[in-house]
């Protein structure tokens, strides 16, 4: 099991469109809307890396209003 944190930039205006729309995508386990230099953050599981790209990540970059996307998985240190 892979554990990521996708880090979201959107259009001006845009966060709460996008962080409701992410709802719809599988895997997604958790969204919250931050401040800062990214303006929504989703916790995303999936089987392996792979499955991780095609069925989170890219179905994240095509909902409207999303502009850039930063993964960084979970290491699993101990």
């Amino acid at each position: 099991m892979v554990t990521a944190y996708i880090l979201i930039q959107t259009e001006v205006g845009k966060a709460s469109q996008v962080t409701t729309s992410l709802g719809d995508v599988k895997g997604i386990v958790a969204v919250d809307g931050v401040t800062g230099p990214y303006d929504v953050i989703a916790r995303a599981e999936s089987g392996d890396l792979d499955e991780l790209a095609k069925t989170v990540v890219m179905p994240i970059q095509e909902v409207e209003g999303v502009t850039r996307t930063l993964t960084c998985p979970v290491l699993q240190l101990g």
